[in-house]
């Protein structure tokens, strides 16, 4: 047993739970990036990748591919959105483009993002998109109504037993809002 001085103990615990804190922290952040490296290898979560860059596929027609489309609001969100399309069939490699119809009803701006989830979580390494509304925030002024596109096609490589996705989008309020009196405007 130390014979330390209450003073040094003291000292001694405070810097042992610094280190704690700061190893805390730092973890913290890193669980983000960490998060989306696994996500984007397994296809954990029905995370998409990113705009896909590569040369157009050739399409393979001797297969075919259900894709379903769905659209909800995040809490907070109230434009109307939903897919024009509730699913198309397609070839592995066959580019195809669908639409969903959003509508601001809100008598001022507001600017939505759009995340995208697959499922099952295994296919959404082999849905590719060439163009997605989903890259871009979308503003949208009181009233306004649009159909956002989403150029994609479906990985040649893709199981055989995957004979059915689901592409998802989950549409998010994120205006900066300006309140001036009984005025509300998007910044």
């Amino acid at each position: 047993m130390r014979n330390e001085s209450p003073a040094a103990s003291t000292i001694r615990i405070v810097k042992r739970l610094l280190l704690v804190v700061v190893g805390m922290f730092g973890f913290g952040f890193a669980m983000v990036p960490l998060y989306d490296v696994i996500c984007d290898i397994t296809g954990l979560n029905g995370k998409t990748s990113g705009r896909y860059a590569e040369a157009e596929p050739v399409p393979v027609e001797d297969r075919k591919i259900t894709v379903q489309f769905m659209a909800q609001n995040s809490e907070g969100m109230s434009w109307y959105f939903e897919p024009n399309d509730a699913q198309v069939t397609v070839s592995p490699g066959e580019v195809k483009v669908v639409s969903y119809k959003v509508r601001n009803p809100n008598a001022y701006a507001m600017v939505g993002q759009a995340i995208p989830s697959v499922a099952p979580n295994e296919a959404a390494q082999y849905l590719m998109k060439l163009e997605c509304f989903c890259f871009q925030e979308q503003p949208l002024a009181p009233g306004e109504e649009v159909d956002m596109a989403i150029r994609f096609f479906v990985d040649e490589n893709i199981p055989e037993k995957i004979t059915k996705l689901t592409l998802s989008y989950s549409l998010f309020d994120i205006t900066d809002y300006e309140i001036s009196g009984d005025e509300i405007t998007a910044r």
